[in-house]
């Protein structure tokens, strides 16, 4: 066997177990009952500062460690930046030491996933299951009960206090 098939043959094994493990998400196996909102993305830049619009719709990354809400620590909801779904309780948050929020839950259907291959090795790609605003990965690597690390971008990401009413869904 020469290297070329070698390293296609791993590249698929490690493929087939992102997606298999990417399919564990979500609400068993079931269509999120959420509702899709559509919206074209000249639309999403005029309401989102030019940073959330760079990671939710064309999946940048902001820079390690400049976040403010890996400081955040009150009780509370974390919601898409662009459309105000909600996808994290706070009480789900966690120091990983990455630079960026880090989660071991998602609420309920909040999020979708599929696989992203843009540095050659498969990752689970997550993001918001309403406006499909792309919130960050997932990795195996985070604290019981899950083990899960939903690592995000800050600026994807609003915080609301448990004291404060939900914003509405931005349509």
């Amino acid at each position: 066997m020469d290297r070329r098939r070698f390293l296609r043959g791993v590249a698929g094994v490690a493929s087939g177990l992102a997606v298999w493990r990417a399919r564990g998400e979500g609400s068993s196996g079931k269509l999120s009952s959420v509702t899709r909102l559509e919206k074209p993305k000249a639309e999403w830049r005029k309401l989102l500062p030019e940073a959330a619009y760079r990671v939710l719709f064309e999946e940048a990354t902001e820079r390690p460690g400049s976040s403010p809400l890996l400081e955040e620590k009150r009780p509370g909801k974390f919601l898409c930046a662009a459309c105000f779904l909600p996808l994290f309780d706070a009480a789900a948050k966690y120091e990983s030491g990455t630079g960026w929020p880090s989660f071991w839950e998602a609420l309920p259907e909040a999020l979708g996933t599929q696989t992203d291959w843009k540095l050659l090795t498969p990752r689970v790609e997550y993001h918001c299951a309403r406006c499909g605003g792309h919130q960050g990965h997932l990795f195996y690597d985070g604290p019981e009960p899950t083990g899960k690390r939903y690592c995000n971008n800050g600026v994807a990401l609003a915080f609301v206090p448990a004291e404060q009413p939900l914003p509405a869904l931005r349509g």
